[in-house]
């Protein structure tokens, strides 16, 4: 089994990353037996799509690099390192150009997303930005790749740019990956909107957690987080139509690994008044060790670059094969 995930460096992590994916990462790098192997890298070939002063994105990677090892990933047992550092990527996207097709691309409702109204004025990198992912994942014949419900269309696109590759060269290269969703995967949404993703790009920062924030911010944040006059009740069922209550409870059932139902049924006829410090405390205490492994390894961009330059030469190393058989497939001497 090898499994490859990776995420844009947009700087520190924020708390939807963490529950959302990292949490996820960790404990299947920790569940990993003698024969698989945990690829995570910074995406930061993708970031190109937006524009970027050249110290801001280095920073981003080493602070993104420094937020992935703080919680949980381990350079020792896992892969980790950014996109740019391993050309293959770069190379095999080029390559898988000539078999992806314009037709597939427009289905991307991603691009469309991102792209709106002004398609013509997107960069071409945003347009193929599915080929480089499918690179990504075909380069190391990764088996399965953890993905959210946003990224379920990429994955199935990469399983067609594979199977059409092997067919056209008829070849038995590349493996068609499987998704992973795992069961603890948590959707975690604004503070200040339940019906919106937390995320670095909002302008408020008190619509999220940061990964840097302390316990002081952290406390401040959670009490005047958006709820509703409603007390809690005694099941999840009762939270519907109440986005921001139900995502207060959802963090909360995250946190402490238990269900929506088992959180309504200890705070069942309570306010947010008792909650949200509840829900506070426990935040601080997870994110507090976090936090402080984070700030000590940031300072440290040497020690950063070891691991980010350890993990690209054990990536390269497992790309190679895979990126000169697909030379070799279409007759491109090397």
């Amino acid at each position: 089994m090898r499994v490859l995930s990776g995420i844009q460096p947009t700087g520190n992590l924020h708390l939807g990353n963490y529950l959302g994916a990292i949490r996820n990462w960790v404990k299947m790098q920790d569940e990993m037996d003698a024969d698989s192997q945990c690829f995570f890298f910074l995406a930061d070939m993708h970031s190109i799509t937006v524009h970027e002063a050249r110290e801001q994105r280095i920073r981003n990677v080493r602070d993104m690099a420094a937020a992935l090892v703080a919680a949980g990933i381990d350079p020792d047992r896992s892969v980790l390192f950014n996109q740019a550092r391993v050309p293959a990527h770069a190379e095999l996207c080029w390559l898988l150009n000539g078999t992806a097709r314009i037709g597939w691309l427009n289905r991307m409702t991603q691009f469309k997303d991102k792209a709106g109204k002004d398609r013509e004025g997107a960069s071409v990198g945003l347009f193929v930005y599915p080929v480089l992912q499918a690179a990504d994942i075909l380069a190391y014949n990764a088996t399965h790749v953890p993905v959210g419900e946003d990224q379920k269309q990429h994955l199935e696109l990469a399983r067609d740019i594979a199977a059409k590759f092997n067919s056209d060269f008829s070849v038995d290269l590349f493996t068609l990956p499987d998704p992973i969703i795992p069961k603890e995967s948590a959707r975690i949404m604004s503070l200040r909107d339940g019906s919106a993703k937390m995320s670095k790009s909002d302008p408020s920062d008190m619509s999220r957690i940061n990964l840097t924030d302390d316990d002081d911010a952290i406390m401040a944040k959670v009490k005047k987080a958006k709820s509703d006059p409603e007390n809690l009740p005694e099941t999840a069922a009762g939270l519907a139509g109440r986005p921001e209550a139900s995502n207060l409870v959802g963090i909360l059932a995250t946190l402490t690994g238990r269900t929506p139902d088992a959180v309504c049924a200890e705070f069942a006829g309570q306010g947010f008044g008792a909650f949200k410090p509840a829900l506070g405390e426990v935040l601080v205490e997870t994110l507090r060790p976090i936090r402080q492994r984070f700030l000590e390894l940031r300072t440290d961009d040497a020690a950063l670059d070891a691991i980010l330059d350890k993990g690209a030469a054990k990536a390269a190393a497992a790309a190679e094969p895979t990126l000169r058989a697909a030379y070799d497939a279409m007759g491109l001497m090397r």
